[in-house]
């Protein structure tokens, strides 16, 4: 006999039971996260920045038109729900969230419309007049940089053309008209995917074509650099003439913003040691400048009985602060980390005239706000993200109560108060730090891992030291009387440079990623802002992603081959992490590409001497092993014709085939075929071959936007003037 138990009456049914848990359960989260809210409603303002940046980024990261389209809906669909619904903060929290995003990605949109100009579909050589609109000396490389803007209807409205400085004409300035002959070709896309996109900033630049010029420059009529850009020019010279050498070029940008005077030799020792902020005017330069400014006003006010009785000499000297920032941000270019500072700097200022919290992360909030709303395209630059992320991050530690408690003055002794300033000045450096190496890695591909160390140094170096004591100079060079000033200043920056060289050469001094996948960086961007801008114990959360984030970086697979987009340079990256070049005597721009992308610190090697490659002077065949298979590489290096037959033969015992040329449709290798047809439709490529073989392209990167239109293919060159290619013999 079986037995059943008797059902508990008035029990509901499980279906129900289970909804009304989850119900309740749901219920139980909804007013968590109210109250949450509520505590931090003051932190809420500063993510419509963020969804406004995010929004942005959507339409960068999304292919084209449909998407964007998409893209718009859903989160304008969204607004209007969270606005409609009958909820409480967090329903509104979500609609102004999803507003931002759906006017982020609509301001870009409607800037890159604003903005569109036409471009070069193929290279020309031409002769023709312009006028010029910026002349831009590149003293490191020996070259002037002009933007023009030519007569000829056939060319685009403004093109980029470089010329050697010692050839260049008198009068080549802005406002000139000049005649002359050059090679124009349409911005180069990006070269390898995820590295620097210049057709994609020359886009939002308006310009159409680069180039270089060819012969001499006529000017038909001179030009004459006027207001702002005569005085940085004549400044700069100015200052090279009193410091000449690399110490001279580190002086005149940190007066004049211009690093094109800086050797690739220190720019690159700047960056391993982390030390390349201190030539980007930002923060630390109007900060000093604003408080030398305020201080000098206050003590000079403070001579007159009258004015020190009559005048509030803390709003006179604030205003004082903020002239003399302006000034400097507009002498210096009017770069975005001067302006972010400017912007930061005034909003101080005010904030002190009126009694209230000078420094906020709503201070930073507004500056990004006033960028992106004019400049939204700079979102993506590594200026940008470098410059918020350094200055959020100070701001944040520095207004956590464990800093407040810490770092903030008391009645202490010498000792202990100077032992509290050296410990905010390392913490501070260990939080900026953690705060761009992400970027560092994920822009440069490398970041200096001692940069913290260098910067406890440098920056009060460079702050009460150098900068101080080139200003005192120029004031003095007014009277003939600056070049001790000099001296001292010149050997002030020679010490800057020794530990820039010093810290960034030396061993292990810099971590290099090959590439850093986007949806790594978006996490660790996350977390990055979660831990920034709540206040509560609950910002611990965005520890969470960045460590996802971090460790989806750092586990990223290096690519086994890399092809640029016009097929000329490769590079196999050998199991050991070195790169190995088809040409060994590429140029130095190529080399640092190749190796940058490769995730490699040091030199890399040729693939003559590699001992499973067999090279002749047309052509090279290699072997790359993994695993346990082998690929077979066969790569053209020279414009030399060759025969049908052997080249045919050739390609079907490779498993790869990369050429600059156009190669016979009877040529078809194991599994991939790289010649000018495919890669004029795929721009450069990152191919992997450990695990699931797979490849990478530009053309997936920048996927339909509008500066991705590549020119049509040159036609194939005449092969009937050319001697035979000789292939590599058997090795």
């Amino acid at each position: 006999m079986q037995w059943t138990s008797a059902p508990n009456i008035g029990e509901a049914p499980l279906p129900q039971r289970a909804r009304s848990y989850w119900k309740t359960r749901i219920s139980a989260l909804h007013e968590e996260v109210e109250r949450f809210l509520e505590a931090e409603r003051a932190q809420l303002p500063l993510w419509a920045v963020v969804g406004l940046g995010a929004g942005i980024a959507s339409w960068f990261i999304l292919d084209g038109p449909t998407q964007w389209l998409a893209f718009l809906a859903f989160t304008s669909g969204a607004a209007i729900a969270g606005f409609m619904a009958r909820g409480g903060r967090a329903e509104r929290a979500a609609g102004w969230f999803a507003l931002t995003l759906t006017l982020g990605c609509a301001l870009v949109w409607a800037r890159s419309e604003r903005v569109a100009a036409p471009r070069l579909d193929r290279p020309v050589i031409t002769s023709f007049e312009a006028r010029v609109e910026r002349a831009e000396p590149l003293v490191a490389k020996g070259d002037i940089r002009l933007t023009l803007a030519p007569a000829d209807p056939d060319l685009p409205p403004r093109v980029r053309v470089s010329l050697p400085a010692k050839t260049a004409p008198d009068g080549l300035a802005a406002g000139a008209r000049i005649r002359l002959k050059a090679r124009l070709t349409a911005p180069p896309p990006m070269a390898l995917p995820g590295s620097y996109d210049f057709a994609r900033d020359s886009w939002f630049r308006g310009i159409g074509g680069v180039g270089r010029a060819l012969g001499t420059v006529e000017v038909l009529s001179a030009g004459h650099a006027a207001g702002l850009d005569s005085v940085r020019g004549r400044l700069g010279r100015h200052i090279r003439e009193r410091l000449p050498g690399s110490s001279g070029t580190i002086a005149t940008a940190l007066a004049t913003g211009d690093k094109n005077a800086v050797s690739a030799e220190d720019a690159d020792a700047m960056r391993r040691s982390g030390l390349a902020h201190l030539l980007a005017v930002s923060g630390l330069h109007i900060g000093a400048v604003v408080g030398a400014t305020m201080l000098l006003a206050l003590k000079l006010l403070a001579l007159s009985e009258r004015a020190a009785l009559r005048l509030n000499l803390i709003m006179v000297a604030a205003g004082a602060g903020a002239l003399t920032g302006i000034a400097y941000t507009l002498l210096t270019g009017m770069q975005v980390p001067t302006v972010r500072s400017c912007i930061a700097a005034l909003l101080v200022l005010a904030g002190i005239a009126l009694g209230r919290e000078a420094i906020s992360l709503r201070l930073i909030a507004v500056g990004a706000l006033v960028v992106l709303l004019v400049r939204p395209e700079l979102l993506t630059g590594a200026s940008f993200q470098f410059s918020f992320a350094a200055v959020t991050a100070i701001v944040a530690l520095h207004t956590t109560q464990w800093a407040r408690r810490v770092f903030h003055r008391r009645d202490d002794g010498l000792l202990r108060g100077f032992g509290r300033a050296v410990l905010a000045l390392l913490a501070t450096g260990i939080a900026v730090e953690i705060a761009l190496i992400p970027f560092a890695l994920y822009h440069f591909h490398k970041a200096g891992l001692y940069s913290v160390a260098a910067n406890l140094i440098a920056m009060p170096l460079t702050t009460f030291v150098v900068m101080p004591l080139e200003a005192g100079a120029l004031f003095l060079d007014l009277a003939g009387l600056g070049a001790p000033i000099w001296y001292l200043a010149g050997v002030a920056i020679d010490v800057l440079l020794w530990i820039a060289h010093t810290v960034g050469y030396s061993k292990g001094a810099v971590a290099m990623i090959a590439s850093m996948p986007r949806w790594a960086f978006a996490l660790i961007v996350c977390g990055g802002l979660w831990l920034c801008l709540w206040n509560g114990r609950a910002r611990f959360l965005g520890v969470l992603p960045f460590v996802i984030g971090a460790a989806g970086a750092a586990s990223a697979p290096v690519p086994d081959l890399l092809v640029t987009g016009d097929g000329r340079h490769l590079a196999i990256v050998s199991e050991d992490g070195t790169p190995v070049l088809l040409r060994s005597r590429s140029g130095s721009f190529v080399r640092d590409l190749l190796t940058e992308n490769s995730g490699f610190d040091g030199d890399p090697k040729a693939l003559d001497s590699a001992p499973l490659a067999s090279c002749s002077r047309d052509s090279c065949v290699a072997d790359i092993e993994r695993g346990t298979r082998s690929w077979r590489l066969l790569s053209t290096r020279s414009s030399t014709r060759i025969d049908w037959a052997p080249l045919v033969a050739a390609c079907a015992e490779a498993d790869i085939v990369v050429s600059d040329r156009w190669l016979p449709r009877a040529c078809i290798p194991k599994w991939l075929k790289l010649d000018r047809r495919s890669l004029g439709s795929t721009g450069g490529v990152a191919i992997y071959l450990s695990r699931q073989p797979r490849v990478k392209t530009v053309a997936e990167r920048v996927g339909r936007h509008p500066w991705a239109a590549s020119p049509p293919a040159e036609r194939r060159s005449s092969a009937r003037s050319t001697p035979r290619a000789r292939f590599p013999k058997d090795r």
